[in-house]
């Protein structure tokens, strides 16, 4: 630490300010470097900031609000049919507003018809693991019962649209369910002409015997997916295979015509 000291000296009248500097103690500057500082503790690392999500694409949220709707119809058809449905009850169930639903689906109608291809499409998969390996051909008719029980127990709410608007929903979706039942019909008619006893029949009669199949289950389908306790699903599974046993049994007398 300096004071500062002035000095006058007079030349002529004009006395000038001499600056002087007088240490108050003996530390300068210079003495400071003898000091040796005690080391820096080193610096705690800092951990990984987390990884940001990645956002989804456009596409991914267009297909996340697509889906939205399809679900939330579904689950307001649980008590209604589908004409009873309107469109802000639809978006509303999605949280989305009503202007959204038109970048997904042209109308209600179009809707109804996306429903109808999702609902077959999982019955037409249950059919096609079951024709891959999933029924036991010792006991096919009941093997066939169980996968019908098992898929109506996975998505009841398809089932449950197609056995309501099969026969009193809109003329639209109506038509779009029987042409779908005639898909899986002439699906099934192709496997039961690799069957020995019916690789003769006419491709007509093939289509009748599989068309009596398909009705026939999709009447089950419709008691199974109201059935209301274990009790009452286990009569229905014995009557059904009953039914496809009288169906079968049928079959094996009966001569086709090619």
């Amino acid at each position: 630490m300096y004071t500062v000291n002035t000095c006058s000296r007079a030349v002529k009248g004009y006395t000038p300010a001499v600056l002087g500097f007088t240490p108050v103690n003996s530390r300068t500057p210079n003495s400071r470097s003898g000091r040796t500082r005690p080391p820096r503790p080193p610096r705690a690392e800092r951990p990984p900031r987390p990884e940001r999500p990645e956002r989804p694409s456009r596409e991914e949220r267009k297909e996340a609000t697509r889906r939205a709707i399809i679900s939330a119809a579904l689950t307001l058809l649980a008590e209604r049919s589908f004409s009873a449905l309107s469109l802000r009850e639809v978006t509303r169930a999605a949280n989305i507003v009503p202007a959204a639903f038109y970048r997904h689906f042209e109308s209600m109608d179009a809707l109804g018809l996306v429903l109808i291809d999702e609902s077959f499409r999982a019955l037409r998969e249950t059919l096609r693991d079951a024709r891959s390996g999933g029924v036991d051909p010792n006991r096919i008719i009941e093997s066939s019962v169980e996968v019908l029980i098992s898929s109506v127990a996975a998505r009841p709410e398809y089932w449950r649209f197609i056995n309501r608007e099969r026969f009193s929903g809109m003329t639209v979706l109506r038509y779009a369910i029987r042409t779908e039942i005639r898909l899986i019909t002439s699906e099934l008619a192709t496997d039961l002409a690799r069957f020995p006893g019916l690789s003769g029949w006419s491709t007509e009669d093939l289509n009748i015997l599989a068309g009596l199949f398909v009705n026939a289950m999709t009447v089950n389908a419709e008691a199974i997916e109201e059935a209301p306790d274990a009790e009452a699903l286990a009569e229905i599974k014995h009557v059904a295979v009953k039914q496809l046993r009288m169906i079968a049994l049928a079959a094996e007398g009966w001569r086709s015509k090619p």
